[in-house]
């Protein structure tokens, strides 16, 4: 529920004043207007003042990819990803997706085999019996949580696969990856930080003790092996916060982008009915409405980037060291690129240009296994569901970084 103290009329609004970073608008669900107008009137926007400091916005599809595949001017490793500076004593924590060329390639190019077009086939079956043990398990007729029940149990399992990680504990994995980006500039609410702390000491020991059984042993398929063993990150082990900010990265990448966008496309099809028509009378739509998922729900909100040198960006001048902010989330909304951007269309002809998975050289590495889940889980479903129903009220996370969702009330109805 929106608090009116929260939403201060967005047309009588000083455009200097605004700032789109403030977490309850995407809790309360109330951001779409703040950012159509900065694309309308100041597409490329400076924030005087804010939680987190002053930064750019930059809103607009076009825009967003010129600084995405731009690591020359626009660093990731100069100030990390996300809006919020590194936390005092995690300033130390390093992973490649905050990291410039050289370094960058070398580390990903180490575990993006395990996600190549051809290891993401063999995987398939895997994950289809494990959709099926999910959906075969739900109850039906009953109302329950589906971010719980299906979101989150899909995308723990699928982790657990990854990383080859003991199966019972996979909640885990996605409890780790939650207290990783609640923090309290992200979230706008108060974070016990002692529990987040230990939390992130129990996920480095944890991995610590993994990655010493794996690079003992012969190397194997899994991310913790290709890492122990792989030439440029081997020697992580000797860098315990390098090593933990790894682990982390790719535990948030596989848990938030395939999690919520589970989610966000049952809220999708409930919001367009015809929508979900379609889907019923052609499945064969099903992998382009998977992207129109992605784009629709956006899962991760913003990236980061910090100018290097001064720049001058369609007329805008961002000065060294400033915070540059690219809200994918404004970018799968501009109208220019998706006419009727708003609205959720499963066959519409140009989904797959979303910039939900980044641009460049940060372009997310796990995309297609994230497509593949998504794709396998809604033939699955189509098969035994005449629709996924929400009965209740959605709850969602107060987050400016990864678009959450908590509680997704469904009910069931067979074919």
């Amino acid at each position: 529920m929106s608090n009116p103290e929260h939403t201060p009329d967005v047309t009588t609004q000083a455009l200097e004043d605004i700032d789109v970073s403030l977490p309850h608008r995407f809790h309360d669900d109330v951001w779409h207007d703040w950012f159509a107008r900065l694309r309308k009137e100041d597409p490329i926007h400076y924030c005087r003042d804010s939680a987190n400091g002053s930064y750019w916005s930059i809103t607009k599809h076009a825009d967003i990819k010129a600084v995405d595949t731009n690591h020359e001017v626009f660093s990731s490793e100069a100030g990390g990803v996300a809006i919020v500076d590194p936390l005092e004593g995690e300033a130390g924590i390093e992973n490649f997706i905050a990291m410039d060329p050289p370094r960058h390639d070398e580390q990903r190019n180490t575990v993006a085999p395990s996600v190549s077009p051809a290891n993401v086939a063999e995987m398939e079956p895997l994950i289809r019996e494990r959709v099926i043990d999910i959906l075969e398990n739900l109850p039906v007729g009953e109302t329950f949580n589906w971010v719980d029940k299906v979101s989150i149990e899909l995308t723990a399992r699928m982790l657990a696969t990854l990383f080859d990680f003991p199966y019972e504990d996979r909640r885990k994995l996605v409890y780790w990856s939650d207290i990783t980006t609640n923090v309290p500039q992200v979230t706008g609410i108060e974070i016990d930080m002692k529990e987040r702390q230990a939390g992130l000491q129990e996920c480095a020991m944890t991995f610590l003790q993994l990655w010493q059984e794996r690079a003992a042993a012969e190397p194997k398929f899994d991310l913790i092996s290709m890492l122990a063993h792989g030439e440029a990150t081997k020697d992580l082990i000797s860098d315990p916060m390098g090593l933990l900010g790894n682990i982390i990265l790719l535990i948030v990448g596989g848990n938030d982008t395939t999690r919520n966008s589970i989610s966000g496309g049952v809220i999708a099809l409930n919001q367009y009915p015809e929508e979900y028509q379609k889907l019923r009378d052609n499945a064969a739509l099903i992998p382009n409405m998977v992207s129109e998922m992605i784009r629709w729900q956006t899962p991760v909100i913003h990236m980061r980037r910090t100018a290097l040198k001064d720049f001058d960006l369609n007329g805008k001048l961002i000065k060294k060291d400033d915070k540059v902010i690219m809200w994918y989330l404004s970018g799968n909304r501009d109208e220019s690129v998706f006419p009727e951007a708003e609205r959720f269309i499963i066959d519409r002809k140009n989904a797959r240009q979303h910039l939900s998975f980044g641009f460049g050289v940060h372009r997310c590495m796990g995309n297609r296994l994230a497509e593949m889940q998504l794709r396998v889980l809604w033939e699955e479903i189509q098969k035994r569901f005449s629709k996924v129903e929400i009965v209740g009220e959605v709850t969602r996370v107060p987050n400016n970084f990864i678009r959450g969702i908590a509680d997704v009330p469904v009910i069931l109805h067979p074919l």
